[in-house]
């Protein structure tokens, strides 16, 4: 079973001192649509039986990973929006978009490095970039 804190456990490849770093408030935002990936990839993971279960129910995880990833963004930008941060917090676009590139280059280091098991989970954030 794969617990909340593996999913939400941030950066650990990364010294206390680069995690405490000031940076842009999207890079955070950008880390939460890439654990949402990760946590409709590993839900789909645990419940499928088999490769057949799997495909049919891939169709719905990620229906649901892009409605929560909707409603977060929707939520972030209704409470964000008058301290003109940003000009559109569009998924894969502009500052969210490489933020969001490059959170999911990190987990695949990461991955490779530490769970090669689970190196599909950022191979598949990097071939949906873009995509919203």
């Amino acid at each position: 079973m794969i617990s909340s804190s593996s999913i939400f456990e941030g950066e650990p490849g990364n010294s206390l001192e680069q995690r405490r770093a000031k940076h842009s408030p999207l890079r955070d935002v950008a880390g939460m649509m890439r654990s949402f990936g990760y946590v409709q990839q590993s839900a789909l993971r645990s419940i499928a039986h088999n490769d057949s279960e799997a495909a049919r129910l891939a169709p719905l995880a990620r229906a649901w990973e892009l409605e929560v990833r909707a409603a977060f963004l929707s939520a972030y930008d209704a409470a964000a929006s008058a301290a003109a941060l940003y000009e559109s917090l569009q998924p894969g676009q502009g500052m969210l978009g490489l933020f969001e590139l490059e959170k999911a280059l990190y987990e695949l280091r990461y991955e490779i490095g530490n769970r090669p098991s689970w190196v599909g989970i950022p191979l598949q954030g990097i071939l949906d970039w873009g995509g919203g």
